[in-house]
């Protein structure tokens, strides 16, 4: 399944320059694992950096304009961070498997005289195989537009090398010399609207199946927006495939994993019941409309208690757990704060589950975790942990744990990693850090 092995974003709110992972020019970096959590304090652009996936997301299903107003973010100028002048910009490095060679995407967004943001720059890159066999070679474009004009690559392999400093290349001239070599790989590209991501629009197309596949990458991520209240709703009878970002389709599924995978789906919810403390078993009951009720056993209780009567925490946890447990599950699964709402005796259980999910051998999600529970982190290893900075500017600044060889070595002689953060270890401001050459 594709991975995220590093991603940059550029004056978004609070992240003016925060790179996670590893980026083609920056391939010496370690990748970002299957298991990613992010913590810092409140205020610290935790909730800015989960928003920048979803940004992303959304720029893709609708455009950069209707992104920027999307889920209360307010517009452009209220976005892009406070008093920078520059686009908004990120980057993706990843992999469709384990041994492809490494795509990048980068996208910029600026606004026009009006104040309406529009794709300024939009790129797709692939690092090419180096003579040794290593990926250490350099990338070559295979999409390539500058305000919504530019060029495109056909098939699996046709591409460009382009030098360093490219952005200070002329557009113009660019374009001229594709226009004079033009072949049948290549595909002049003016699209009608540039508040529009080429992706969005090419991916469609067959005869780019890079640009597709990305695209497709894209549009399977899962940002949850889980809320339980939601999940209390009755849907109307149906089964649905997948658990949506607000979790209300819950019965929805429910029916769904029922009917297509019925043995399997008996087997999750012994193993949900046995993770949720307090509950001795779930099953469902059939309502005369179709619709497909959860029954929840509580210890001591002989009578069964339905979704609508749970908890939130209870709610939440089986909502996790269903998810990981999909058949088909999203190649990029992105939760903000999964404590909320849970015992604190659970959180080490539910980030043991994230982390078998995210490392399964059958390909299971990538997972991003945002969170301030140290409980949550006590089952994370410093590799896998981010922490997350206000700078002396007010801008965000971003560190892996383990480049703390103090703190590998605590984590090494069995103190838990969120200990050490509880106990300001993890603080720069509160000892001498040091990262190693």
């Amino acid at each position: 399944m594709a991975k995220i092995e590093g991603f940059r974003v550029k004056n978004f709110k609070a992240l003016k320059d925060v790179t996670l992972g590893r980026l083609w020019n920056q391939r010496k970096k370690q990748p970002l694992t299957a298991m990613t959590a992010v913590i810092g304090k409140n205020g610290v652009g935790k909730s800015a950096l989960f928003d920048a996936f979803g940004f992303l997301a959304d720029a893709l299903k609708s455009g950069v304009e209707e992104a920027c107003d999307a889920r209360g973010r307010g517009g452009f100028e209220r976005i892009r961070s406070q008093g920078e002048t520059g686009p908004i910009a990120f980057d993706v490095y990843y992999r469709e498997q384990g041994k492809a060679q490494p795509i990048i995407y980068e996208i910029a967004i600026e606004a026009d005289e009006f104040g309406r943001p529009y794709v300024l720059r939009e790129r797709l890159r692939q690092i090419r195989q180096g003579r040794s066999g290593q990926s250490h070679g350099w990338p070559f474009s295979f999409l390539m537009l500058d305000d919504s004009r530019g060029v495109a690559w056909k098939g699996e392999q046709a591409g460009r090398r382009l030098d360093e400093g490219t952005e200070d290349f002329s557009f113009l001239d660019f374009m001229a010399s594709i226009k004079a070599e033009e072949s049948s790989e290549t595909e002049i590209i003016e699209l009608e609207d540039r508040r529009k991501l080429g992706i969005a629009t090419l991916g469609a197309l067959k005869q780019h199946p890079r640009i597709s596949a990305f695209r497709r990458f894209i549009e399977g991520w899962y940002l949850s927006y889980f809320t339980p209240d939601a999940a209390r709703s009755l849907p109307l009878a149906g089964p649905q495939r997948h658990l949506n970002i607000h979790g209300d389709n819950l019965g929805n599924v429910v029916q769904f994993m029922e009917r297509e995978h019925p043995r399997r789906f008996k087997a999750i919810l012994k193993e949900i019941a046995a993770t949720i403390p307090g509950i001795d078993r779930i099953d469902t009951e059939r309502t005369s409309d179709g619709r497909l009720l959860l029954r929840f056993n509580d210890k001591g209780f002989q009578e069964p208690f339905y979704a609508q009567q749970m908890s939130d925490g209870t709610l939440k946890v089986f909502a996790y757990l269903l998810l990981l447990a999909d058949p088909t599950p999203p190649p990029f699964l992105c939760i903000e704060e999964p404590e909320n709402g849970l015992y604190h005796k659970i959180l080490e259980t539910l980030a043991n589950e994230f982390r078998q999910h995210a490392s399964g051998h059958r390909g299971g999600s990538q997972i991003f975790v945002t969170t301030h529970q140290p409980y949550f982190v006590d089952a994370l290893e410093p590799q896998e942990v981010w922490i997350l900075e206000k700078g002396a500017d007010g801008f965000s600044t971003i560190r892996r744990a383990s480049d703390d060889p103090i703190v590998n070595n605590m984590v090494a002689e069995g103190l838990p990693l969120g200990g050490l953060w509880y106990s300001d270890y993890l603080d720069c401001s509160s000892r001498q850090f040091v990262i190693p050459n």
